[in-house]
C-alpha cells in the first residue's frame, strides 16, 4: 500500500462522528470513534495504555485518570496480567466499579503459552478487574520464534481463549508483540493454517517503525486487506521517540492516528497526559501525503537502525525474556 492508499484507509475507519464533530469547538468536541475490524464495534480512536496505570504512588490518583479518560469518552482500556504485579488490573477493576464498566472496551492480554498456564491468568485477570468478561482479549509478546507452534498446538494458549469466548469470559481475540514483523506474520500464517481468524493485532505504530525493520510496512497492510482490528502502540516508543529531539508527542500521535489504525493507545500516567491525549483525539486531522513526508524527512536519521526504538533491538520491554515463568 502507497501513502494514498493508507490515507484512504484511514478516512474509511472513521465514522460520521468525526466530520460532525469539526464544527464543534475543539475543547468540546466527542473523541472519534472507529470501526474495530470486521467486530462491528467502535472504539475510541485513542485508547488508554495500562502499562502506566498501577505505577502512581496513590491508588485514587490511577483510578482518576481511568475515570476521567471514560468520562472525557475514551472508551478503550488496555491492560496485562503481568503490569506492576497485577496491580494495573487491580485498580483499573475498582475505577471500573459504580457502572464505569459500562463504559468501557475493556482489554487485557495474557502471557501464558499452554492451555492451563492461559486459562488460570484469564481467570485471574477477570477476578482483579471485577468483571465477568473481557471485550477484548489478546496473547501478549508474540516475541519469541516459537511462540506461534506453542499458541497454537494441542493444548496450547488458543485452546484457552477458544475456550474463554465460547465460556463468554471474551468476546474477541487477539494477540500482541513489538519486537519483529516477522513475527507477527508467522502468527498470522499459523492462524490461517488452523482455520483461526483473530479479531484484533496489537503492534507499533510511529514516525520511527517507518524506516526500520517496519510493522507499517509488512503487517498493517495485511490486517487491512484482511479487516483485522489494528491496534497500535508505542507511539511514542516509551519516552525514547522524544528524546530524539525531532518531533513533539502530539506530532507522535497524529501520525499514528494518521494510518489506518482502530485505535492508538498511549500511555496516561497523569492527567496532563490525559489531557494531551484529549486534545490530539478531538482536533484530529490526517497528516497529507506532503506532511507526512516532511515528517518522516525529520525523523530519517534518528530511525537508522532502530536507536530510538528499544523494544525491537533491547530486551529493554520484553517482559516474558525477563520472566520466562510466566508463559508455562
Amino acid at each position: 500500500m502507497n501513502r494514498r492508499e493508507f490515507l484512504e484507509a484511514t478516512l474509511a475507519l472513521m465514522l460520521s462522528s468525526e466530520a460532525l464533530a469539526a464544527n464543534k469547538p475543539a475543547a468540546t468536541r466527542d473523541v472519534p470513534r472507529r470501526k474495530l475490524g470486521r467486530t462491528g464495534e467502535q472504539v475510541s480512536c485513542i485508547g488508554l495504555g495500562g502499562a502506566h496505570i498501577g505505577g502512581q504512588k496513590q491508588e485514587a490518583e490511577s483510578i482518576r485518570i481511568i475515570r476521567s479518560a471514560l468520562d472525557a469518552g475514551i472508551n478503550f482500556l488496555d491492560n496485562c496480567w503481568d503490569y506492576h504485579d497485577g496491580q494495573s488490573e487491580v485498580r483499573m477493576g475498582k475505577a471500573l466499579r459504580d457502572g464505569y464498566r459500562n463504559k468501557a472496551f475493556l482489554m487485557t492480554k495474557i502471557d501464558g503459552r499452554d492451555k492451563k498456564t492461559a486459562a488460570a491468568q484469564i481467570d485471574e485477570s477477570l477476578e482483579r478487574l471485577q468483571t465477568d468478561h473481557l471485550d477484548l482479549l489478546q496473547l501478549h509478546e508474540v516475541i519469541h520464534q516459537d511462540d506461534p507452534r506453542r499458541a497454537f498446538a494441542d493444548g496450547g494458549a488458543i485452546e484457552a481463549m477458544e475456550e474463554a469466548r465460547k465460556a463468554g469470559k471474551a468476546r474477541f481475540l487477539g494477540f500482541t508483540g513489538h519486537k519483529s514483523p516477522a513475527m507477527h506474520l508467522s502468527m498470522l500464517e499459523a492462524a490461517s493454517k488452523h482455520g483461526f481468524r483473530f479479531d484484533a493485532v496489537q503492534m507499533p505504530l510511529n514516525v520511527m517503525d517507518a524506516h526500520f525493520d517496519s510493522f507499517e510496512k509488512r503487517v498493517l497492510p495485511v490486517l487491512v486487506k484482511e479487516e483485522i482490528g489494528v491496534l497500535g502502540m508505542k507511539s511514542l516508543g516509551g519516552t525514547f521517540i522524544l528524546e530524539s529531539k525531532t518531533v513533539s508527542a502530539p506530532e507522535c500521535l497524529r501520525y499514528s492516528l494518521s494510518l489506518p489504525v482502530s485505535v492508538v493507545i498511549t500511555g496516561m500516567d497523569s492527567m496532563a497526559r490525559v489531557e494531551q491525549a484529549l486534545k490530539v483525539a478531538r482536533g484530529f486531522k490526517p497528516y497529507t501525503e506532503k506532511e507526512i513526508q516532511t515528517l518522516l524527512a525529520r525523523t530519517e536519521k534518528a530511525a537508522q537502525a532502530g536507536a530510538f526504538e528499544k523494544y525491537k533491538i533491547s530486551t529493554h520491554f520484553d517482559g516474558t525474556t525477563k520472566h520466562p515463568e510466566w508463559m508455562g
